[in-house]
């Protein structure tokens, strides 16, 4: 009966209307970004006064408006380009770091309430990052942390529960012989996790790392709370301004959508492939 439904699956899937439908879904996708980019190379009059599809007939576009809105006085995004990098850089490394440490102390060392521990961290993901911006920020206000690293820690304390379920999970379907033989050849557990258990795990970091890099680079609402000064602030709290201040600016607004955009784009495509072996592959494959 199992294989059976599993058989009607995989011919469900790669049917020919599957096919179709994938397809049509991508175009709806796809063609919203392809119409903020086309938008972001015309002018004012012509986005005012044609749509954007009108482009493709009559082609006319300009690079003024990146150069307008990364070096313009009025908007000036480059200052907050190199804020978005600071804050997602760390924001990134800090809880792969601290998750892959966390994930081999609780997969592959007994002590006691082990599970339990596992339990509570696993549980924590519900908990909404609304509910603790409060708490933190007068615990950030009692230590007087800068605003970068109040942006920092809270991203890595919101990423932690996720980071620890998904690197203990694959660490876990590792082989118990490759610990047994590492210490019986005199190997500690510093020698094993960074010798072994790394290098095995570079596409489940790679893919936790895709999906926190995206996270914190789109984050709005965490950079509004700790880091909202023009000093700290990243590129999505200008972009945000901009759409209040300049709503009818459409070809700066554009620009500026698109500048904030297009990073995450080029990491994603560029490590699609460690990306799609983390969800899929096993230990072994990494």
């Amino acid at each position: 009966m199992a294989r059976t439904a599993a058989g009607n699956a995989a011919r469900a899937i790669s049917s020919p209307w599957a096919s179709v439908v994938a397809v049509l879904l991508a175009v709806a996708w796809t063609t919203p970004t392809l119409g903020l980019l086309i938008t972001s190379f015309r002018t004012q009059e012509d986005i005012q006064t044609t749509g954007w599809w009108t482009a493709f007939t009559n082609p006319w576009f300009t690079m003024r408006n990146y150069q307008e809105a990364l070096f313009g006085g009025s908007t000036s995004l480059i200052d907050y380009f190199i804020n978005s990098i600071v804050i997602t850089i760390p924001a990134v490394i800090i809880p792969l770091l601290l998750a892959a440490l966390a994930s081999y102390a609780i997969a592959w060392t007994k002590f006691p309430g082990r599970d339990w521990l596992f339990v509570g961290i696993f549980a924590l993901q519900i908990v909404p990052l609304q509910v603790a911006l409060i708490p933190l920020q007068q615990v950030y206000n009692v230590l007087e942390l800068t605003p970068f690293w109040r942006v920092w820690l809270s991203h890595s304390i919101f990423a932690l529960p996720l980071a620890v379920f998904l690197l203990h999970n694959f660490m876990k379907d590792l082989p118990p012989d490759l610990m047994e033989a590492a210490r019986v050849d005199g190997a500690g557990h510093n020698q094993i996790f960074f010798r072994i258990i790394l290098p095995l795990m570079k596409p489940a970091l790679a893919s936790f790392g895709i999906f926190q890099f995206l996270w914190v680079w789109n984050d709005l609402l965490v950079a509004l709370i700790f880091a909202p000064s023009r000093q700290n602030a990243p590129l999505t709290v200008r972009v945000a301004e901009m759409s209040g201040t300049l709503g009818g600016q459409w070809y700066l607004l554009s620009a500026g959508a698109f500048i904030s955009m297009i990073v995450p784009v080029i990491v994603f495509l560029s490590l699609q492939k460690y990306f799609v072996r983390g969800l899929l592959a096993g230990g072994l494959k990494g």
